[in-house]
């Protein structure tokens, strides 16, 4: 069993910048696929970035690349997504997601996701 917990959600301006986390606990996230999600009120879930903790490859969604930044901090069991220049559209409830790697190959784009965070609200408002 994994039990994640995020934080760093807030209210921040359009421009400005936040940094979530999503602490693990009860398994060590080595070969782990960790998936951020967000979902704004009536729209559907989507994935926002993810990363293989087996060999730190990670993937982005085109409306955060170049702004977001997924990390882990191995020692910490702990995943961050550092988001900078946010935008009123990235406004939502972010969510992260853990499954165990696959295969050597995997990509962390693919679900599904096992483990879920309660998620943490994002607002960008001025």
């Amino acid at each position: 069993q994994v039990q994640l917990v995020e934080s760093g959600g807030g209210l921040v301006q359009p421009g400005g910048s936040l940094r979530l986390s999503c602490a693990a606990s009860g398994r060590t996230l080595d070969y782990w696929a960790i998936r951020w999600f967000r979902q704004a009120p009536g729209k559907e879930r989507e994935g926002v970035s993810c990363i293989n903790t087996g060999d730190g490859s990670t993937d982005y969604a085109d409306a955060v690349k170049g702004r977001f930044t997924i990390s882990r901090d191995a020692g910490k069991n702990t995943v961050y997504l550092q988001m900078n220049s946010l935008r009123p559209e990235d406004a939502a409830v972010y969510y992260c997601a853990a499954r165990i790697q696959r295969t050597a190959d995997d990509t962390c784009t693919e679900g599904p996701y096992n483990y879920w965070g309660q998620g943490t609200q994002v607002t960008v408002s001025s």
